[in-house]
């Protein structure tokens, strides 16, 4: 079972492709871009990378939020100028997020500009990371703080890849099919895993081509991930970014509860599907909610004060100015676990799904 999702932004259009063995249709889309050379830049063993059917370089990359840094860029432009790559020539991806982030983002500064595919290899990515242009690298100060937008050329989500996925790193994207549960997917619980993805990439197309940007409603995709990226920058990115999306999803739930904006059975239901999928819904009980606080303020939707995407009477929307002793209080309320609980058990989720 296949799916074509299409991404319509006029000349920068392309087609998200979802399914078994799709990552055979890369020599097409390089033919049809016309490009003569190729980097691959893949944190994946070299069989995972299918052929090209044109001169390539195979660059090794490895997943990860600690490479996710502008001195990793800086080194991938480096190998671009020694092959020798042009602005007609092409960079494909073949990873999980980070890769993705980072590749995206060399390929975005290198010349100005040239073409990128995604192959992305992790359930994460190819829910989101891969789809929509946004790249990025972190600073100590914060996750992605760093980065531009530009839109890949194809994006080739194999789900072969995904059957050799640790358990944990499956349920790591899972994170982010949870939470379009509340910005407009609908309830995606009964669906095969193919359909899920299609339906979370078709959400985040519609609302790409309505602000590519990220100037208006772009930001409904940041749903539990204010709370969420402060998370990963507390622990030290021990919560991996799903599963810290999934907190911050439970979170939310529970501070528009408490801003009047929707009823109990709502919040609960926040919950609800976070525990459907396996996610953690407590707060790491050696977190300091104060430092939690101190990040959010320097997430990029807070302008004026803490901002965060909430569920209400309309739906999801940016809600600015949220009163920080709510926040602190709701964070207080949080239920708490050790971090070792939140993230499973680390031997039986090294084996495959």
């Amino acid at each position: 079972m296949r799916r074509t999702v299409p991404v319509r932004l006029g000349d920068r259009s392309y087609e998200v492709l979802v399914g078994p063995g799709v990552r055979a249709s890369l020599a097409g889309v390089l033919r049809r871009l016309g490009a003569e050379r190729a980097v691959v830049v893949s944190a994946r063993p070299e069989e995972w990378v299918p052929d090209t059917g044109v001169e390539t370089l195979l660059l090794p990359a490895r997943d990860g939020e600690r490479h996710k840094t502008l001195s990793t860029v800086e080194a991938l432009c480096g190998e671009f100028v020694r092959f020798g790559l042009t602005r007609s020539d092409v960079v494909v991806s073949c990873g999980g997020g980070t890769t993705t982030d980072v590749v995206g983002l060399a390929a975005a500064l290198y010349h100005r500009g040239v073409a990128v595919v995604h192959l992305p290899t992790s359930l994460l990515a190819q829910v989101d990371a891969s789809v929509g242009g946004k790249t990025g690298v972190n600073l100590p100060e914060g996750k992605n703080l760093v980065g531009a937008f530009w839109q890949p050329s194809a994006v080739l989500c194999d789900t072969d890849h995904l059957s050799t996925l640790p358990r944990r790193e499956l349920r790591n994207g899972f994170g982010e099919i949870a939470r379009c549960h509340f910005i407009g997917a609908g309830d995606l619980r009964g669906l095969s895993l193919t359909e899920q993805i299609a339906a979370s990439v078709t959400l985040k197309a519609g609302i790409v081509e309505v602000d590519e940007r990220d100037t208006g409603i772009r930001h409904l995709l940041n749903y539990g991930h204010t709370l969420g990226h402060a998370l990963e920058v507390a622990t030290g990115f021990a919560l991996r970014h799903g599963e810290a999306v999934a907190i911050g999803t439970v979170f939310a739930g529970r501070l528009a509860g408490a801003l009047g904006r929707v009823d109990r059975a709502r919040v609960d239901e926040h919950l609800a599907v976070v525990r459907h999928y396996g996610l953690p819904a407590a707060l790491p009980s050696g977190v300091d909610p104060a430092a939690l606080v101190r990040q959010m303020r320097r997430d990029k939707k807070a302008i004026t004060g803490l901002a965060f995407v909430l569920d209400g009477p309309a739906g999801a929307e940016l809600v600015s100015d949220v009163p920080e002793d709510v926040v602190a209080r709701v964070l207080d309320e949080m239920p708490r676990a050790r971090l070792d609980e939140l993230v499973g058990d680390a031997a039986a989720d090294a084996a495959p799904a």
